[in-house]
């Protein structure tokens, strides 16, 4: 048997500061809900409101109702997907979900990690306290203990292409809930069951169109959307901080991130990311270079690239939340008018679109971060600085190559996230016997964006070195002139001026965060620690 990764868990013994309460009671969640919820800087809270309670309650009544008359439902009185020609008799419906979650029991490939699964079981519950599920107060409190409790079930990542909804992933949570297959909780993967009794609940038994209510939405690919959105946003700020960081160390010019100039192109986003450079620069109006009128693309354009990024951000965030905050399984059952309303909002597509889009502007940032890494290595382009900004001196300069290797690993991080970029939604596949036609490809999408972020994340950590690096020696050299620089001749006339170069007041706390974090670079040493100490505070959102 292949070995099984069991997704990271936070210290259980670790002092804690009490988590903030998200109330589930149907209104609209933030995407920021979702990430704390995941991180463990909130616990979810199912309301008690009567209104919220009697509306859950009416759906499950109306559905009961229809089963009293031997009413026709899909995945209720019929069988699943292309089955739904077969009837089942009334007196197996209870039958039925079990049957669902159980042959939905194949998927594979890793774990979702423990923020992931998180972010998956508020998605669900989001969807579900909308009330148009005919769900159970039952089902809702057991999804609201498990984050309550951290009980996370085991999902494999793959094997949902993202409409009938997330179903095979989400199988896996329906049956956490009974109490089978296997959970992490407490620090180490058990049976369900023992981890309900651990925490004093019971399995579910679940009722008719309870585990059609579970599988059958886009839960996965938008807790997952909600995590890549938080953390491309963090990338984009971050981008703009060492963009900001290497105009210092390249000795570049600050002008091109005037306010007037973004003023006659004002993408909002674009202009917040000039924003963002200018006041960390200090703000410039004049050329600091009479002969070097424009630093190269990947600092001049920079905001016109992170733009892009931001952008992106303000419009899949209304697709995220609205898919967030949606009834998205099938049928739906409306509680106020008494209806079945058989539709198709399992679909993910637009999730699908906004993670396509999104991971392709997360790309095109860490190829403009890697850009501007090759730069400050390079002494064809970085204005005096040491070749791979070596800090060795002397005897030692041979032997010595600084940031050679990271560069070539900041390339390689950047070729794959490019690699990455191919859009899920190009690829829809039709499945289980032509009733799955159409689907979204949303979940993929989502795990893409994912994996494009984690490398962006890693280009990143490689571009905190280079700059602290580089800026480090900047400032070696600039004092190192000064102090060589002679007085003055017998005429008077001075034969040596020294280069200015300080660091602008708004980014010197990054820059003695940077210095207090990573040691200037004096002679080659393996910087993997370093380099991963980094990359972890940038995915907590620490840069």
């Amino acid at each position: 048997m292949s070995e099984i990764t069991v997704p990271d868990l936070p210290d259980s013994t670790a002092t804690r500061t009490p988590l903030a309460p998200v109330a589930f009671d149907g209104t609209p969640l933030t995407i920021e809900d979702v990430v704390a919820l995941a991180r463990r800087e909130a616990t979810a809270v199912l309301s008690d409101a009567p209104d919220f309670r009697a509306r859950i309650t009416r759906g499950m009544a109306f559905l009961d109702q229809l089963l009293e008359e031997d009413g026709r439902i899909y995945g209720v009185t019929t069988g699943y997907g292309d089955s739904c020609e077969t009837a089942v008799p009334v007196d197996r419906a209870w039958e039925l979900p079990v049957h669902l979650y159980t042959f939905h029991g194949c998927g594979l490939g890793r774990l979702l990690d423990a923020e992931e699964t998180r972010a998956v079981l508020a998605a669900r519950l989001a969807s579900l306290c909308q009330g148009y599920s005919a769900v159970s107060p039952g089902l809702l409190e057991q999804l609201a203990a498990f984050l309550a409790h951290d009980v996370l079930p085991c999902i494999p990542a793959e094997g949902s292409v993202g409409a009938s909804g997330d179903l095979t992933p989400l199988s896996y949570v329906a049956a956490a809930l009974c109490g089978e297959r296997d959970v992490v909780y407490a620090g180490r993967r058990q049976p369900a069951a023992e981890a309900l009794a651990a925490i004093g609940r019971e399995p579910l038994r679940l009722r008719p169109k309870e585990a059609l209510a579970i599988m059958n939405g886009t839960a996965v690919m938008t807790g997952l959307a909600c995590l890549a959105w938080a953390r491309a946003a963090n990338v984009a700020a971050l981008s703009a901080t060492l963009t900001a960081g290497a105009v210092v160390a390249i000795d570049g010019n600050p002008y091109h991130y005037d306010e007037t100039l973004f003023r006659a192109k004002p993408h909002p986003g674009q202009t917040r990311a000039a924003a963002r450079i200018r006041t960390l620069l200090g703000g410039s109006r004049a050329p600091r270079h009479a002969s070097r009128l424009q630093d190269r693309y990947s600092l001049r354009c920079a905001p016109h690239v992170i733009g892009v990024l931001e952008d992106a951000l303000d419009w899949s965030r209304t697709w995220i939340e609205t898919e967030l905050n949606s009834a998205n399984d099938n049928p739906l059952v409306d509680p106020d008018e008494n209806r079945v309303l058989h539709g198709g909002h399992f679909y993910g597509g637009h999730i699908a679109l906004a993670m396509d889009a999104l991971k392709t502007a997360v790309a095109s940032v860490a190829d403009l971060m890697d850009r501007q890494l090759a730069t400050l290595v390079d002494t064809r382009y970085n204005n005096g600085l040491p070749a791979n900004l070596s800090g060795a001196v002397g005897d030692e300069a041979p032997l010595n190559h600084g940031l050679k290797a990271v560069q070539i690993g900041a390339s390689a991080w950047t070729a794959e996230a490019l690699k990455q970029t191919m859009p899920a939604t190009a690829f829809s596949r039709s499945t289980e016997c032509h009733n799955q036609d159409k689907v979204s490809m949303g979940t993929i999408a989502s795990r893409d964006c994912l994996r494009v972020l984690e490398l962006t994340e890693q280009v990143a950590a490689g571009m905190l070195v280079a700059v602290r690096q580089a800026i480090g020696l900047r400032l070696r050299y600039s004092n190192a002139t000064k102090a060589d620089a002679t007085t003055a001749d017998a005429t008077g006339t001075r034969t040596g001026t020294p280069t200015e170069a300080s660091v602008p007041a708004p980014l010197q706390s990054f820059v003695s965060r940077l210095e207090a974090a990573i040691p200037l670079l004096e002679r080659d040493r393996a910087l993997e620690p370093e380099l991963r100490a980094m990359l972890a505070q940038i995915r907590a959102g620490q840069w």
